[in-house]
């Protein structure tokens, strides 16, 4: 079973804390992971690009000109794609749905591999407990500055700790979330990812069990 140090605010180590192999101890599935990826991703992609159709196009009401007898191409509309202005064919539409799915479980198991990755490539760093007096950003700045390895990370917290979340929330080397809000995107996207114990024990209650 691994282990990883566990730190105080002040950046010096107290203790080990032995890992759930479980929830750290997966192997890599490169696959499984894109997947899950890809599949978060396409549920984050919005709808930009809309166009407008002969029937949604304003105008074009009556017939330009007569069917017959002018020397020029029969039309009924102004609004017709042939024309300028007129109406887009086959063109994009609000109406796309991007959205995919994927097994919840499998879902999870890329979780857990990518949060097996940081601890195998030592980019987990746990502390063994995280307060600060009052929710200002020079706050937690002054624990961050303890750990200079630090360059881009995510704090993830346990329960509704809001003045870190406040003071954390400006630093623009740190992200942070609460521990229901955590998924892989942003676990791969940082390259630090830091928790409490307290959090540590969260996880393996949520996700010991998975087979």
């Amino acid at each position: 079973m691994s282990t990883v140090k566990v730190y105080n605010q002040e950046g010096k180590e107290v203790s080990e804390l032995k890992l759930n192999e479980a929830v750290f101890g997966l192997p890599l599935n490169a696959d499984l992971v894109h997947q899950v990826v890809r599949v978060a991703l396409a549920n984050q992609r919005q709808v930009l690009a809309s166009t407008k159709g002969r029937s949604e196009v304003s105008g074009g009401g009556r017939k330009p000109w007569r069917q017959k007898g002018t020397g020029r191409a029969r039309h009924g509309s102004i609004r017709s794609p042939l024309w300028r202005h007129g109406g887009v064919t086959f063109g994009p539409t609000s109406e796309k749905n991007f959205k995919l799915k994927i097994n919840k479980k499998m879902a999870k198991k890329a979780l857990l591999a990518a949060l097996s990755g940081k601890a195998k490539d030592g980019e987990l760093v746990v502390f063994d407990e995280l307060k600060i007096s009052v929710p200002k950003t020079k706050e937690m700045a002054k624990i961050m500055a303890n750990f200079p390895q630090i360059k881009n990370g995510l704090l993830v917290l346990s329960g509704k700790n809001e003045d870190v979340k406040k003071a954390g929330r400006n630093l623009p080397n740190l992200s942070v979330i609460n521990m229901e809000n955590l998924n892989i995107l942003d676990v791969l996207r940082y390259k630090y990812l830091i928790l409490t114990k307290e959090g540590i024990e969260n996880l393996n209650k949520k996700y010991a069990a998975i087979k």
